[in-house]
């Protein structure tokens, strides 16, 4: 189970910052955020809110990296986090927000509020409504420019072009507000970013769509300003979402960490912030409250929810001596404990480094994106001044020559290439959706189509999570004791147990001073005798060597204890999915924190020969790296907490609909329903979507090679270069519908 591993490509226009940059003033107590990780190495972590693509990453980065004093500086788009570590005889926290105000961008402390507040999604109802005035005002401007081509002239023509204008003008100013503001902060850091152009070309084509109007003249581009905004905003848009799917399960995993901590100290207790918790406190942990820190249990004996560890469903008792993580949730007594380690040194911490790190890898379509934000900007320039001189020096006119300079600008406006992979992944999305398979990550089409291995979890994953009754005695007083004392707990062994009694119509035994015994099972008086129900050793009972099964036992009075076999039933086509993954040339594997016989058991039913049991979320992550050092590309498919770590490291990951928050947030798939066939569907859709995706980009160079010479050769007014530049967005988004009919 895990996060949602890369981050996607950028979309088109999707660039840099969109505020101003900000001075360090005001940041004096930044120190406090900066922590020692080595003698002469501190360590801050920063967010920069306007970082937005491929372009901010290498910005940031190589700007940070030449800093006097940087040791090392890392971006996670996802969660716009900026881990900066120095030599504090160098620089400082401060001296790192002047670099990066000097390079056009602002910072504050990352903490945990911030990760919180990108559950609001202000960004992305901002962009979602300037997509709607740019939408708005584009069909509203095409309505009318089709009664000038449709051959108004004169008094009429220029009517509707000035009406065209009162539309078209302050929705360009409100719909391209963060193109303008990405430009300008880039100017004035002394960069030129993608937004630039765009920019320049909207106001060139507005400008001189209204030169035209006041001068009478036939032709007015309000149209072409409008579209061109309506096409990179849906760009900006897609992108922004799937993004938001990698950040929230940052937020997922924070919100596991208790707030407040019930301190024992000198026999009296009090409530303290999380925070203010030291190694060797010594805390309480109510029933139903998660463990505020680790540490070692000294008092109390309890069954502890530790999924988000090992992902199995069923309670552990926890007693003295054991370890207790933060996160874990306590079920049924206090218990007391010794903290061990606080803050960013618990385990829940290393596992949200651990899918830190994993998002961080930059994929394929990154890099290309990385490319070609360097280089598009300059040649696009180049080319439309080289344009405006060439033609003046061929003595045109200048409002000749500054047209076909903006139809150069306009023309190779990088809509077909900003919306190759986007559409893609829309269309994709739909045909996913209408499977059960929702797409939360784009970049996970593309490296799901890649992927030659595919690992599964067991519990609530190749199985369905929810454990069954498989075997138990025969005698009829044994299941009414057994259903008497299963009925008065809440563990999903007793209640698999009273499930399967009530099935064969068992009334319950009568049953008195019924009490459960936390971390043991439940004890009583049953038909006058003393019964116990719950583990084998409590109950004298002695599981049987290799059993692949698990069980509650059951001891009456006198009598021998018996054993009641439970099991957690695959899902009913596992093993078809697992046949069908090899013919599609996939090795499978099974990784599992279960004992080994049910593991084993697990294995043998899905026809999977290779798998490990016991296996810790560390274990998991290891194996995935060790397998990417091999060149192999997995898909990993989990439903837990402990899978996280894993999911984020895949090259592609999915998750059950019913699986842990974090899981569902962190992958790069969910799917809904009780069979496993999704998986095999989704990666069938995402062959289907690279050949897609290559094809379309394949398209917006073709389209780019004939239009780019075309416009500078001044075969293209403004009007057909916009009416160009919006047909090669329509042609790659049509392309990319046929994955509508993928199998």
């Amino acid at each position: 189970m895990s996060m949602a591993a890369d981050a996607p490509p950028p979309a088109a226009g999707a660039c840099c910052p969109t505020g101003a940059a900000v001075t360090a003033a005001g940041t004096a107590g930044l120190e406090r955020w900066a922590r020692q990780v080595a003698p002469g190495r501190m360590r801050i972590e920063l967010m920069t809110p306007e970082a937005h693509c491929a372009a901010c990453i290498a910005t940031i980065e190589r700007g940070l990296n030449a800093s006097p004093g940087v040791l090392s500086a890392r971006l996670n788009l996802s969660s716009r986090r900026v881990t900066v570590e120095y030599d504090p005889a160098r620089t400082g926290p401060q001296g790192l927000v002047e670099a990066l105000a000097g390079l056009g961008y602002q910072a504050r402390p990352f903490d945990a509020d911030a990760l919180r507040a990108i559950d609001r999604d202000e960004e992305g109802r901002e962009l979602l409504a300037r997509l709607a005035v740019a939408g708005f005002a584009a069909m509203n401007v095409m309505l009318l420019s089709v009664s000038v081509w449709s051959g108004a002239a004169d008094a009429t023509r220029d009517l509707l072009h000035w009406i065209s204008g009162l539309i078209a003008l302050p929705a360009a100013a409100f719909a391209g507000a963060p193109f303008y503001r990405s430009a300008w902060s880039a100017l004035r850091a002394g960069r030129i970013n993608m937004d630039v152009p765009i920019s320049l070309a909207v106001i060139l084509a507005a400008g001189i769509s209204l030169y035209e109007t006041a001068r009478s003249g036939e032709h007015a581009y309000f149209d072409a300003a409008v579209s061109l905004l309506f096409f990179l905003l849906l760009g900006r848009y897609l992108d922004h979402r799937t993004r938001r799917a990698a950040r929230m399960a940052a937020a997922q995993l924070a919100g596991l960490q208790a707030r407040s901590a019930v301190l024992i100290e000198n026999g009296e207790r009090r409530v303290i912030p999380v925070d203010d918790l030291r190694p060797g406190d010594v805390v309480e942990i109510p029933p139903g409250e998660r463990a505020p820190a680790d540490g070692e249990v000294l008092e109390g004996l309890s069954d502890v929810d530790r999924s988000m560890l090992t992902g199995e469903s069923a309670p552990e008792p926890l007693g003295p001596g054991a370890e207790i993580h933060a996160g874990m949730i306590n079920l049924s007594a206090p218990l007391r404990m010794r903290v061990t380690a606080v803050g960013d040194q618990t385990l829940l911490a290393g596992i949200a480094r651990m899918i830190e790190a994993a998002e961080r890898a930059r994929t394929r379509f990154t890099r290309w994106a990385d490319a070609a934000a360097r280089i598009y900007a300059p040649l696009v320039h180049l080319a439309a001044l080289a344009a405006l001189i060439g033609w003046l020096a061929a003595g045109a006119e200048l409002r000749q020559a500054v047209m076909i300079a903006a139809a150069v600008l306009i023309i190779t406006c990088p809509c077909a290439l900003g919306l190759a992979v986007p559409a893609v992944h829309a269309a994709a999305g739909g045909a996913l959706f209408r499977s059960g398979v929702f797409l939360k990550d784009g970049a996970a089409l593309e490296t799901l189509s890649r992927v030659d291995m595919a690992v599964f979890d067991k519990t609530g994953t190749l199985t369905l999570g929810a454990p069954r009754l498989v075997d138990g005695p025969e005698d009829p007083h044994q299941w009414a004791a057994a259903l008497a004392a299963a009925q008065s707990s809440r563990h999903p062994f007793a209640r698999a147990l009273a499930e399967a009694a009530r099935a064969r119509a068992v009334a319950p035994a009568a049953a008195e001073e019924l009490r459960e015994v936390p971390g043991c099972g439940v004890e009583g008086r049953v038909g006058g005798r003393i019964a116990r129900l719950g583990r084998a050793d409590w109950c004298g009972g002695a599981e049987p060597e290799g059993a692949e099964t698990s069980s509650v036992w059951l001891r009456l009075g006198d009598e021998a204890p018996v054993r009641f076999a439970l099991e957690d039933p695959l899902r009913e086509d596992a093993a078809e999915v697992v046949a069908e993954l090899r013919r599609m040339g996939l090795e499978v594997r099974l990784l599992s924190g279960d004992a080994p016989g049910p593991v084993r058991r697990a294995a043998r039913g899905a026809g999977i020969d290779a798998f490990e049991a016991g296996m810790t979320p560390a274990d998991k992550l290891a194996r995935l790296e060790a397998w990417r050092a091999e060149g192999r590309r997995v898909l990993m498919v989990g439903d837990g907490i402990n899978d996280a770590p894993a999911l984020a490291a895949a090259a592609a990951s999915m998750s059950p609909a019913e699986a842990a928050d974090v899981s569902r947030a962190a992958a790069g798939l969910v799917f809904a329903g009780a069979r496993l066939a999704p998986v095999t569907r989704a990666l069938r859709v995402a062959r289907a979507a690279r050949r897609r995706a290559i094809e379309n980009f394949a398209l917006a160079a073709v389209y780019n090679m004939i239009a780019a010479p075309a416009a500078m050769m001044g075969l293209v007014t403004p009007l057909v270069a916009a009416l160009a530049m919006s047909s090669s967005s329509i042609v790659v988004t049509l392309n990319a519908l046929r994955l509508r009919n993928a199998r």
